[in-house]
């Protein structure tokens, strides 16, 4: 009898592939619809969940057995673990950088220099400046962003353009840093120069970003603050009653920058920037900490566990003043095992979806109608986008694009440069604009705004890819292979 293992594959179908499709899709739409903002705390890991069940039973049913798409999963899933380490340690990081008050200190002074009619700008400016020097999107918006959404709390400007600022300026800066993982993956894929890479991304990224800046700016000029001086006034009086503030306290930062800068990788650097947080809680917020111990252990004990506490379960504080207590109040590892548990289910279903090649029949189909240099590049940046909402995963949506269209822009003659931009356009941009996506999730769990209500203002995510569009169908920078090269 013929091992099971040997039994031959069936080709999947368009219809195969619209299955997991449209099941996700149903219970995506029903999630958001029932429970709303809280659709990423559940409801869409089990959509999720739902459609890998679906992906796989179409799988079955063309001949794989349950062994090689459990081992697909398994797989999918360790592609992740490097960056739930970061995200558990972030949550660590953000903890004891609002006990140290490191946040609350860059609170205090983001009030005392900001000006509201140019807030929106310096932020997205900021963060550029920052991911850019440090090649992270994801800590500029767990340290710059929660500072600078406190800010506009502060300011009483919207917290929704606020943080679709940080999320143009994070990506900006990140999209253009050689030390950035997405920066090195995209050339890596589809084998083109680094620097050359980064060299081609500034006639798309440049241009997004000052149209992006001037929209702030606009925005900024045209924002009317609802909080008077007197608000301002009484936050910075409750951050002081409760925090030592000083420049002194900004030392973590500048410890996870300097070892970001130095090319230290993330998970130790935020590792060492939590540690020195937690450190700079026991020397300086000497009187915080006594006011939330618990001494009938002893106030050794007291400061050590609650220390402790605030690496897992997060730092809380209770000013007498809601707004307050909720900006000031955070991070912990716990806070992070939502989002951990979305980006295991997510990265679950784009891996039975490529195990089972059904992404695959996506491709296929738009090559056939993608006739011309403009219409190949656009469908590119419209396969990045699809895999970012289908496979959940930014690294997927580089990495899985970048395979199935190298070849084709190598027999239309277009440099790999073409298709590593590309990629960088539709794939790294478009991923913190998806709830469910890793990136998005990650966004949400930091700056504690869902992705469909800062989508609308993240304007350089927005205009990137199409500006990109734009350059493809005018002809504008797309280079060709000479036929020195081709040789």
């Amino acid at each position: 009898m013929k091992p099971l293992e040997d039994k031959p594959i069936k080709p999947a179908s368009f219809f195969d592939a619209l299955v997991p499709i449209s099941v996700l899709i149903c219970l995506l739409g029903a999630a958001v619809y029932l429970f709303g903002d809280n659709s990423s705390s559940g409801p869409n890991q089990i959509a999720l969940l739902f459609a890998t069940f679906a992906a796989a039973l179409i799988g079955l049913k063309n001949g794989y057995t349950w062994k090689k798409l459990e081992q697909a999963m398994i797989e999918g899933i360790t592609l992740s673990l490097g960056a739930i380490l970061i995200l558990l340690m972030v949550g660590a990081l953000i903890g004891t950088w609002l006990l140290s008050g490191t946040v609350p200190t860059l609170i205090y002074y983001g009030l005392q220099v900001i000006n509201p009619s140019w807030f929106y700008a310096a932020s997205c400016l900021i963060c550029g400046i920052v991911a850019m020097s440090i090649g992270s999107s994801w800590t500029t918006a767990a340290t710059i962003g929660v500072a600078l959404l406190g800010v506009a709390t502060g300011l009483g400007l919207e917290q929704t353009v606020t943080a679709g600022a940080v999320i143009s300026g994070a990506y900006f800066g990140d999209k253009l840093s050689p030390l950035s993982e997405t920066t090195n993956l995209a050339p890596a894929v589809v084998g083109a120069d680094l620097f050359e890479h980064i060299q081609h991304m500034l006639w798309t990224t440049v241009p997004s970003f000052v149209i992006a800046l001037i929209i702030f700016i606009v925005m900024g000029f045209n924002a009317t603050a609802s909080s008077e001086a007197g608000r301002i006034d009484e936050i910075t009086a409750i951050l002081q009653q409760n925090f030592n503030i000083g420049f002194e306290m900004l030392i973590p930062l500048i410890v996870l920058l300097v070892l970001a800068i130095k090319k230290m990788p993330a998970f130790p650097a935020i590792s060492i920037g939590a540690v020195v947080g937690a450190v700079w809680a026991m020397l300086f917020q000497s009187d915080l900490i006594a006011s939330q111990i618990d001494v009938s252990q002893g106030q050794l004990v007291g400061y050590f566990k609650l220390v402790w506490t605030t690496f897992f379960d997060g730092f809380s504080i209770n000013t007498g003043d809601d707004k307050m207590d909720s900006l000031l109040s955070g991070g912990g590892m716990a806070g992070m095992l939502t989002t951990t548990w979305l980006i295991m289910t997510a990265l679950m279903f784009g891996a039975i979806m490529e195990k089972t090649g059904l992404l695959d029949i996506f491709v296929k189909s738009i090559l056939k109608i993608a006739k011309s240099t403009g219409s190949l590049i656009a469908a590119t940046i419209a396969t990045c986008i699809g895999t970012n909402v289908i496979a959940a995963d930014q690294y997927i949506a580089i990495v899985v694009p970048g395979r199935m269209f190298k070849d084709e822009y190598k027999k239309r003659g277009l440099k790999p440069v073409n298709l590593s931009r590309t990629l960088e356009d539709g794939g790294t941009i478009t991923s913190p604009l998806i709830p469910w996506n890793t990136c998005g999730a990650y966004m949400q769990s930091v700056l504690l705004i869902n992705p469909f209500d800062y989508a609308l203002y993240a304007f350089f995510n927005l205009i990137n890819p199409v500006l990109a569009v734009v350059y493809a169908y005018l002809g504008i920078k797309i280079l060709r292979i000479t036929p020195k090269q081709s040789a």
